[in-house]
């Protein structure tokens, strides 16, 4: 007789990443990812915006949610899996669940605060991939742009529409569930639509980073919404009347939307003038970068303004070539994560793979030619 086979490891579900998406005709759109590790521990995102690190029961209840099992058949089966009580294990997944419904319908909800999840250090945990992957498509910018937007000219050709698609899937099989496409100036890529649209097919999340200009044409920006487009960052223009202009015929649009300032002199003597102008225009999000360090103080003046008018300040978000981001200013604070090379990777325009945009020195490998093992090292 086996004294021991009532004490066998517990068999944790398959590793892989799971998504859900709401319905088209909820009030609320939503989608959520769910990242199953091989300890069974899990990693949940909630609107590419909150992540929530799971134990494996946890990891389990996340995974029934997504998939829509039965609140009965969940306890069933975490019931059997940890040989917990299943009265116990049916309160636990409801409690679970009704808590994941209030993350996902309650906008800037703290999960600690109010729903008692357990406050993980921000990318303090070990990550088999990470969680989000930023493709700069070209790093070709548009005529008359300013030259301190231009990125230092590395590479020498850019990636094909496949070539872009097939990253996209590796991307998707190792588990990253965000995708942001950024520059140079992603919309000069005519097949910006098309590599939306896959990433919508994989069921990735999908920003943009862009100075907007082109989204000023309503059927040009219909057609990225169309295709999946999830969130856009505005590298604005605030001389620039085509960038207000952009502004308006986006924001009314069901598209979470953030603009970033690049402080300069310009911005720093009209800066409450600039924030009172987007206000206006129901802009709730804001990222700021300077461009020169002399700044700092100019920056942190912006900052305070933009925080006393109800902004929410966006740190961990792609930004343009700058000398300076506020992530070197302010690295004590939770919501200024330092996640470069761990939390989020930077893809050059010929699969190159960098810890973080302007870090050219620190190539991890190509995402075409190189075994993922090699690139990312935990």
């Amino acid at each position: 007789m086996n004294i021991f086979k009532n004490f066998s490891k517990v068999q944790h579900l398959p590793t892989g990443v799971y998504h859900k998406q709401s319905a088209p005709q909820d009030e609320k759109p939503y989608r959520i990812h769910l990242r199953l590790q091989p300890d069974g521990s899990g990693i949940l995102i909630v609107n590419a915006a909150t992540i929530l690190h799971l134990n494996p029961s946890a990891a389990e209840y996340a995974f029934h949610f997504i998939k829509g099992t039965s609140p009965e058949e969940a306890a069933k089966q975490v019931a059997q899996r940890y040989r917990v009580d299943k009265k116990t294990a049916l309160l636990d997944y409801t409690h679970f669940a009704d808590r994941i419904q209030t993350l996902i319908h309650t906008p800037d909800l703290d999960p600690v605060s109010y729903l008692d999840f357990e406050r993980v250090a921000p990318h303090s945990e070990a990550l088999s991939a990470p969680l989000r992957l930023d493709c700069a498509l070209t790093y070709r910018l548009p005529a008359n742009s300013q030259a301190e937007a231009a990125p230092t000219k590395r590479v020498e050709r850019e990636l094909t529409t496949a070539e872009w698609m097939t990253i996209l899937d590796k991307a998707w099989q190792v588990g990253i569930p965000h995708v942001t496409f950024t520059g140079g100036e992603p919309t000069l890529r005519d097949d910006l639509p098309a590599l939306i649209a896959h990433a919508e097919t994989l069921g990735q999340v999908c920003g943009l980073l862009t100075d907007g200009l082109k989204l000023a044409d309503k059927e040009y920006l219909n057609t990225l919404l169309q295709t999946g487009l999830d969130h856009v960052m505005i590298v604005f223009q605030p001389d620039n009347e085509l960038a207000w202009k952009a502004l308006e015929t986006i924001m009314p649009e069901d598209l979470f939307v953030t603009v970033h300032l690049t402080v300069n002199s310009q911005t720093v003597q009209n800066g409450s003038e600039i924030l009172k102008r987007l206000a206006d225009l129901g802009v709730h999000n804001l990222s700021l970068s300077i461009s020169d360090k002399s700044l700092i103080e100019g920056l942190l003046q912006l900052q305070n303004k933009a925080n006393a008018m109800q902004f929410t300040t966006r740190w961990d978000l792609p930004v343009p070539y700058s000398a300076a981001h506020p992530v070197a200013i302010e690295t004590e604070d939770d919501n200024v994560p330092s996640g470069a090379g761990k939390t989020w990777l930077y893809v050059e325009p010929d699969g190159d793979v960098l810890p973080a945009q302007g870090m050219a020195g620190k190539v991890l490998g190509n995402l075409l030619r190189d075994d993922w093992t090699k690139i990312y090292k935990q």
